[in-house]
């Protein structure tokens, strides 16, 4: 089966209002077999996402009547659809807002078209509805959900309950970024959201233990004032 065969029925919704983005989303991925809904408000966003209840959403955070994240907050309200964010904007504290905010990825204009697609392939797959998969596997890393095992090159790694914790959290949302925010929230409650030291401490720890070169990681990749990603890689 080719690759466009497979997306036949994998809905985008763009919902940007520079006309030539548009267009220019609408040429890429139908060129790659998904259907394409476009908005140019926020607005009109929302309501084209509750008729054609897309698979994900590209959403432009600078829109005329609402903020990128106001419409990702009102999606929140009655929709878990994977939204991806891109804008022209770098700052550090918008890519925060926005995933806090539940979007799952942050492309900053401009943007690659190869990379726009492994991005969406990507959230996607994440995306899917899954047996539940109770063993990760990526190089030579192996987690064992179920029994709380990990193993690296076929040899248990011994982690404290933190790291356990966090790295439970990277692998069940292997490939999306998490803001120090949600990794602090998640693991030590909701009163240690500015204790980033102390996350910064045991992913170090994390590193040394599952990465060959813990100054190069493979595995749980940094991104800048933001947060962490866990992904897949062959070695």
């Amino acid at each position: 089966m080719n690759q466009t065969s497979k997306k036949t029925s994998t809905i985008v919704l763009v919902i940007d209002d520079e006309p030539q983005i548009r267009r220019l989303l609408r040429v890429t991925l139908e060129a790659n077999g998904y259907k394409v809904f476009a908005a140019e408000t926020g607005n009109d966003g929302i309501v084209q996402a509750a008729q054609c209840r897309p698979d994900v959403i590209l959403l432009d955070l600078g829109l005329p009547d609402l903020e990128g994240v106001e419409v990702l907050k009102r999606l929140r309200e009655w929709s878990s659809v994977p939204v991806i964010i891109l804008s022209v904007r770098e700052h550090e504290n918008d890519k925060i807002a926005a995933l806090d905010a539940g979007a799952d990825d942050f492309v900053t204009k401009p943007f690659s078209s190869g990379e726009l697609l492994a991005r969406l392939r990507t959230t996607l797959r994440r995306n899917q509805p899954q047996s539940a998969e109770t063993i990760f596997c990526t190089g030579k890393i192996e987690v064992d959900l179920a029994a709380r095992i990990v193993r690296k090159n076929g040899q248990e790694v011994k982690l404290t309950p933190t790291e356990y914790s966090l790295l439970r959290l990277f692998v069940v949302h292997a490939g999306k970024v998490l803001t120090h925010r949600q990794l602090l929230i998640e693991v030590w409650g909701p009163t240690a959201v500015d204790q980033t030291h102390s996350l910064r401490v045991h992913i170090a720890h994390l590193r040394d233990k599952l990465e060959d070169n813990a100054a190069q990681p493979k595995f749980i990749i940094t991104e800048p004032a933001v947060g962490y990603r866990a992904v897949r890689f062959d070695e």
